[in-house]
């Protein structure tokens, strides 16, 4: 059973850094997607970042030029780098990973989510 398993949550200051890792139970180039996404209690998940197989990602407008997603090929994780917190990026940070079977379909996994906290 594919595993993720997220690290490195907490409570930082505005203007803080915090650095997301999500550890995972499969080889990390068997993932075609990786990616991180945030819930606030009363709203939807949404994308934080996206990191495609061959290395192109994606950020979503408000965490552009802030947060950074990288493949660790070496420790099997994807990690989220996280500059210039701001309160409205508090909230469950989820890893999320897709890989294509061999029979074409999808399959995506979800870790179990780690808080972070932006106050002062």
């Amino acid at each position: 059973q594919v595993q993720l398993v997220e690290s490195g949550g907490g409570w930082v200051q505005p203007g803080g850094s915090l650095r997301l890792s999500c550890a995972l139970s499969e080889n990390v180039f068997s993932f075609n997607v990786l990616g991180w996404y945030r819930q606030v209690p009363g709203n939807q998940r949404e994308m934080v970042a996206t990191s495609f197989r061959f290395g192109s990602s994606k950020y979503s407008d408000s965490v552009q030029g802030r947060f950074t997603i990288s493949r660790d090929f070496a420790k099997n994780t994807v990690d989220l780098q996280m500059n210039s917190l701001q309160p409205e990026d508090t909230g469950v940070y989820y890893c999320y990973g897709e890989r294509i079977m061999a029979s074409g379909s999808k399959d995506d996994y979800w870790g179990q989510g780690t808080q972070v906290t932006v106050s002062s």
